[in-house]
């Protein structure tokens, strides 16, 4: 991939990589295969439904976090939806179950709420459950943290209230290797493992950084066995970010060059408005032919064009001098950027694009003044 692919395209806009989607999506497919598990697209993550009838061919389906990405799902892909939500809205409910085939209740008091209208509709329905066991060192993404409003604990668990249940759902990792998972594994089983028998399936959400080269997808094979083979229980992944993993791009344009201590090149992309995970997360994006900060000859600090003061990308060096009008791309842009992307100051929000198997660039949407407007009043 050279910058000067993208010299045609309207900047900022991020472009997604037919072809490395579909490598990814092979490597899942072969997971699902070899182990008869079934995964689907969190949608959270990455939802380019332009990509979804391709992405439709290699996975089970979708899942939801909410009424509106279950119409997307189900609209556009197809499949099996899944849908969990923290809390349903009683005025979304009834639209949600002529969608999804799967809902999942984060307490007790959801599913009595709920649980006779899902049933009534012939929906399987399921809890989702905190074994507390933290494997990770993000705290804002970790669902086992202390105070945790996801899941339901072993102590606060109702088996009085299982009748109707068919599966149990678990989500607790992020970027993480299948080590974490059979980890997690242990203590479903340690806290919840005298249900499992009465159970038809389980959902290890997401998280699974499948298509990272060097994860171990002979032991995420032995985890998925373990439930099938020890429970009979159909299993499903729900993972987001290995369906798109290092397939997207950022593509923006150099707009000014300042210096205060060390040069700084303002850019027509920002990370609060554009790239929001690297500063939430926080991390560092790779950037095509760049190095860490003098790593080579010439070192810049990359910043959006937004008044917050903390909308810098990062400290990035390069073999030249940066010039006003040169495009810089930045690598693993499809997940977490087009689903978070805001209009803060009134930025546009950058196009989007695909570059097909064959090479040729398509730009699927641009956006301008009237998105802008019409998210307001």
């Amino acid at each position: 991939m050279a910058r000067q692919d993208f010299g045609a395209l309207p900047t900022p806009c991020y472009v997604v990589d037919e072809a490395l989607i579909l490598k990814n999506l092979e490597i899942l497919k072969s997971v699902s295969d070899r182990t008869g598990c079934k995964i689907l697209l969190a949608q959270k993550a990455f939802s380019m439904f332009a990509l979804y009838p391709l992405i439709g061919r290699y996975l089970s389906g979708t899942t939801a976090s909410g009424l509106f990405e279950a119409k997307l799902g189900h609209g556009e892909m197809g499949g099996e939806t899944h849908i969990f939500s923290p809390a349903y809205r009683d005025e979304e409910f009834g639209e949600i179950l002529s969608l999804c085939d799967h809902v999942v209740f984060n307490s007790f008091s959801q599913w009595e709420r709920f649980g006779k209208r899902a049933l009534a509709a012939g929906r399987k329905c399921g809890i989702r459950v905190n074994p507390e066991c933290s494997t990770q060192g993000h705290a804002i993404y970790d669902p086992c943290s202390p105070g945790s409003r996801l899941g339901v604990t072993r102590e606060n668990f109702r088996p009085d209230l299982l009748e109707g249940i068919s599966g149990l759902h678990f989500h607790t990792l992020c970027e993480q290797d299948s080590d974490a998972l059979e980890a997690t594994l242990d203590a479903v089983e340690r806290q919840f493992g005298e249900f499992l028998p009465g159970m038809q399936w389980i959902n290890f959400g997401g998280g699974h950084h499948i298509t990272r080269p060097g994860y171990d997808i002979e032991r995420l094979c032995v985890c998925i066995g373990r439930m099938r083979e020890k429970y009979g229980l159909t299993v499903y992944l729900e993972p987001g970010e290995a369906v798109a993993l290092n397939a997207g791009f950022l593509v923006t344009e150099v707009q000014d060059i300042l210096h205060n201590g060390t040069g700084i090149a303002i850019l027509d992309a920002s990370a609060a408005c554009h790239m929001p995970d690297v500063i939430e997360m926080p991390y560092r994006p790779p950037l095509l032919g760049a190095g860490e900060a003098g790593e080579k000859p010439h070192t810049y600090r990359l910043g959006g064009p937004t008044c917050l003061a903390g909308d810098v990308i990062g400290d990035y060096s390069f073999d030249q001098p940066l010039a006003v009008g040169d495009r810089l791309v930045f690598g693993d842009m499809a997940i977490y950027s087009m689903v978070k992307n805001n209009t803060f100051n009134g930025m546009c929000l950058p196009a989007i694009a695909v570059r097909r198997q064959g090479g040729r660039l398509e730009v699927i949407r641009e956006f301008g003044y009237e998105d802008f407007r019409t998210r307001l009043s």
